[in-house]
């Protein structure tokens, strides 16, 4: 005969036995992901710059700072009033919610403080990554280490300037700066044989940030050159503007830049969650299937 219980009882040890099960098909299912590869659903798959080691997928800020360059989702102004500095804490706080480690931001100073005041008051997301794009340049670059970054990487306009000058030089020196504050340094670019000539040149970078598509048209043909040079060097690459400033929807960009990046590579993508709340999730879960399907 089966048991008999008072109806209190018998609630009672059915919840028990709903909690046996639900634990042993937990275990099961932890166990299958465990076997499959596949990450715990607050983890990304990791890189490394340098000795820094980061998420693959990384967060972008131009929507922070209204840097829109024509993008069909949102312009400048409307990206500037959407995101307020709660807003901007907040995706931080989901961005780390979903494996997301880093933050790639410029030097400015109404940054700095609320990237000073999001850390006060315990925000997840604990890595920034510097870009400084104003001159004096080792100004920002002190600004960004006195204030917490975790690696330098010196604004790709700026790195372009000096190599239409041919001053080499003076990328040779800032990225020596950023070194002797024992930071990974890195260098970014918007065209496709910069890192190549600084690798000829022996600057001594740690990372490389490299556009994928160029503002000047956002065509596949120079997307398909970065990616050209990208597997001809060893440091590891960190690609951005990926989407074409919302031009290609993430599932379209993503499958092509990691079909093409290599393992040690990542992304750096800004999100403006406004009209679609689970962008970051989105984005998240194709890190994650498109590194697992491409390593297999």
């Amino acid at each position: 005969m089966g048991k008999t219980y008072e109806i209190d009882s018998s609630r009672r040890e059915f919840l028990k036995d709903l909690l046996v099960v639900g634990a042993v098909t937990a275990a099961a299912r932890s166990a299958d992901r465990a076997v499959a590869g596949i990450l715990p659903a607050n983890r990304l798959p990791k890189i490394k710059l340098g000795t820094l080691e980061v998420s693959r997928l990384i967060l972008g800020s131009n929507p922070f700072f209204g840097f829109a360059h024509g993008n069909p989702q949102a312009g400048p102004d409307e990206m500037k009033q959407w995101y307020t500095s709660e807003r901007i804490m907040a995706v931080m706080d989901e961005a780390a919610e979903h494996g997301i480690t880093a933050v790639w931001t410029p030097c400015y100073e109404h940054w700095i403080r609320l990237w000073n005041k999001y850390q006060d008051r315990g925000g997840k997301l604990k890595i920034w990554i510097a870009q400084p794009d104003r001159l004096p340049m080792k100004k920002e670059i002190a600004a960004a280490v006195k204030n917490g970054s975790k690696a330098v990487c010196v604004q790709g306009c700026r790195v372009d300037d000096e190599v239409k000058k041919g001053r080499f030089d003076v990328l040779r020196d800032w990225v020596e700066y950023i070194k002797s504050f024992g930071l990974p340094a890195g260098i970014a670019t918007h065209r496709p044989d910069t890192h190549l000539m600084a690798e000829e040149k022996g600057l001594p970078t740690d990372f490389y940030h490299q556009c994928l598509y160029q503002p000047e048209n956002y065509s596949e043909k120079c997307r398909d050159m970065a990616m050209t040079t990208i597997k001809k060097l060893d440091k590891p690459v960190v690609g951005y503007k990926v989407l074409a400033a919302g031009r290609i929807p993430p599932k379209v960009a993503f499958a092509h830049a990691f079909k093409h990046l290599r393992r040690k590579d990542g992304i750096c993508v800004g999100v403006f969650p406004k009209d679609n709340p689970d962008e970051i999730v989105e984005d998240a879960a194709l890190t994650k299937k498109l590194t697992r399907s491409n390593l297999a």
